[in-house]
């Protein structure tokens, strides 16, 4: 049975949120040892966010997140089974079209940062700490994710 508010959605032609994944890279640094979490540039605008993609057929969720970090930012680290939280915002498709996706968001422990991924040369990679991250991004309820990796 169809539950009334997917009902009332499919009546008025709201879709459902698309699904997509992302990898909250963190690390401690050895100079401070704070905690440092991974912001990557966006292919194309250059605002800062996580590592996100599409699910990935033969992968969980969760692996899917970390070959997302390592095709946009290099990352090799180890990916926690469960997401840690979840957010929402507007893709904008290729075809002019707003769609609307939510994120599931998978820890990454980072062990290693390469330098030659299939993203690299296309993207900028900045390390900050939580609350850095959470200023720079645009998402609301990721910025309250990554204020609680500290």
């Amino acid at each position: 049975m169809m539950d009334m508010p997917h009902f009332l959605g499919t009546l008025i032609g709201k879709k459902p949120d698309a699904l997509q994944v992302a990898a909250l890279c963190r690390r401690t640094n050895p100079k401070d040892e704070k905690t440092e979490v991974l912001l990557v540039s966006s292919l194309d605008t250059g605002r800062w966010i996580v590592p996100k993609g599409w699910p990935m057929r033969g992968k969980t969720l969760a692996e899917a997140a970390l070959r997302e970090a390592w095709e946009e930012a290099g990352v090799k680290g180890t990916v926690k089974p469960d997401p840690v939280g979840s957010y929402v915002y507007t893709k904008r498709r290729k075809t002019g079209l707003d769609q609307r996706c939510k994120v599931l968001c998978f820890l990454v422990e980072v062990e290693t940062l390469e330098d030659k991924f299939p993203e690299a040369g296309r993207r900028k990679r900045h390390w900050v700490t939580p609350k850095a991250a959470a200023k720079r991004v645009q998402e609301k309820d990721l910025k309250l994710l990554l204020r609680t990796l500290s």
